[in-house]
């Protein structure tokens, strides 16, 4: 029986190497200079994941999946989750433990953690920001890249990415990246480039603050008003136990519109709540809420008296490092609440993110204020299914969504948007982190980037069917489009 030992003191040295080799490496011509220190291991992958505690759910995972010849005989970049990634995961996702994860599920989305070739953030050629997509062994890609300290980053420039905890180990067969996340791959960041058949509306903020709870430093800032201030900085960090309001930060931001300010008709395409970055560190998600009360105004406003958010979060952007500008979708949420008049929102930030962004306030001296944008049709487009053939997949296995199998054309692909009206009945289909079931929506960019996976149960045969809708944001629909699926 092999004695375990922590990740937390087996990498001492190796985070200590990275943090000088950040430092001090990195030369007056900006290019990264070998310090000749390594974290080489003297053992394969597998034989590091079975002898770290930091790893259990993962040795359990790959040996439920039955993959340990690929972190034991491949040579691999394999990113490798810790415990509090699978917790997280589990905790997500509804299962008790990794034996409630459907198999095929959970060989896939470790399959997506195997990288097909050799990725170290020390190598020169890879450049700070510049994402390089690398093959998968589930068939997707992956973007890694790095930020000028030489900490690399899983897909930057998507919808969602992820900071690498502990960069660079190499063990006998490749490398190793470990996370607190399990990741996956999704979207590239739309291009919001401007389409000259539409029309664009913008309005700016009426009343703009952020409140604080607590800062450390300070015992209590909940009666303090930051309507003057040229930022707005959400941050929550609770400490353990706490509740909001009493951790080490917890700062919201409050902002305030006047749609009457909108001149311009059409039909709705897109409902945006666009801000300046003036700071950013990056690796966490920004949320924004609906706040239902508009009784408050900047000047008034502090933590004790502001008017709580109604429900969940109705978007939420990644926290980019050297964004200039940070951008949230409320196109939904506007379409299904037609708000008229003043309306409100909260920012915050993921639970225990550590992180700040400091967005431009209407106060700010050279940055633009928040604003609200509407993207509006003159006119409708029309809808033809261009590609509707047949997939094939193996008994238990799975394929990736292309526009080879499934393609319909007539507006931007990021603008056409599929429901699913029947759901696989032999499989899943998967986006990211999300089963998507009836009701479920993706687009046609998601198709084109290769985001939606169908995995089969492995314990059927024959064929399956995927009913669907498609329509584009201006209100044309397609209805009846089957997608087979060949099961051999």
């Amino acid at each position: 029986m092999q004695t375990k030992r922590t990740l937390k003191g087996f990498l001492a040295a190796c985070v200590a190497v990275l943090f000088w080799m950040a430092s001090c490496e990195v030369q007056e011509n900006f290019k990264y200079e070998p310090s000749g220190v390594t974290g080489k291991l003297d053992m394969t992958a597998w034989e590091f994941i079975q002898t770290n505690d930091d790893f259990e759910q993962l040795e359990s995972a790959i040996i439920r999946a039955g993959l340990q010849n690929l972190y034991q005989n491949e040579e691999r970049t394999f990113i490798i989750p810790n415990n509090t990634a699978f917790n997280t995961y589990l905790q997500s996702g509804g299962y008790s433990s990794i034996d409630d994860i459907p198999l095929p599920i959970l060989r896939n989305m470790l399959r997506y953690h195997i990288v097909k070739g050799r990725a170290i953030f020390t190598d020169p050629n890879i450049a700070r920001d510049v994402p390089v997509a690398y093959e998968t062994e589930n068939g997707q890609n992956m973007f890694l890249s790095r930020n000028n300290n030489y900490i690399g980053l899983i897909n930057q420039g998507t919808s969602r990415q992820w900071e690498i905890r502990t960069s660079n180990l190499e063990p006998t067969n490749g490398v190793m990246h470990a996370v607190n996340y399990i990741v996956y791959f999704s979207a590239p960041a739309v291009d919001n480039s401007e389409d000259p058949t539409l029309l664009r509306d913008t309005i700016y903020v009426l009343h703009d603050s952020y409140v604080a709870g607590h800062s450390p430093g300070d015992s209590d800032n909940s009666t303090t008003n930051y309507g003057t201030a040229t930022t707005l900085r959400p941050k929550r960090l609770p400490a353990s136990g706490s509740v909001d309001g009493n951790g080490t930060y917890d700062r919201k931001a409050y902002l305030m519109f006047d749609t009457d300010d909108f001149d311009k008709t059409g039909i709705l395409v897109d409902m945006t709540v666009k801000l300046a970055v003036s700071f950013g560190r990056g690796g966490y998600a920004v949320e924004l809420y609906n706040v239902p009360d508009n009784n408050w105004t900047e000047t008034t406003i502090t933590f004790a008296n502001a008017p709580a958010p109604e429900g969940g979060r109705i978007a939420f952007a990644p926290s980019v490092n050297g964004a200039s500008a940070m951008s949230f979708d409320i196109t939904d949420f506007y379409k299904n609440q037609s708000p008229s008049g003043r309306i409100s929102f909260m920012l915050d930030t993921e639970p225990w993110a550590n992180g700040t962004d400091d967005f431009a306030s209407k106060e700010h001296a050279t940055l633009a204020p928040p604003m609200l944008i509407a993207t509006l049709a003159t006119g409708q487009n029309v809808l033809v299914v261009e590609t509707n053939e047949q997939a094939t997949v193996l008994n238990g296995g799975s394929f990736v969504l292309n526009d080879d199998i499934l393609k319909v054309s007539g507006a931007e692909a990021s603008d056409i948007i599929y429901t699913i009206e029947t759901g696989p009945a032999k499989g899943w289909l998967v986006r990211g982190a999300d089963i998507l079931g009836q009701g479920g929506q993706f687009t046609q960019a998601d198709i084109q980037s290769l985001s939606l996976l169908y995995i089969h149960d492995g314990e059927s045969s024959g064929e399956d069917t995927l009913v669907l809708s498609a329509k584009d944001r201006t209100g044309v629909e397609l209805e009846g489009i089957e997608v087979k699926i060949n099961i051999q």
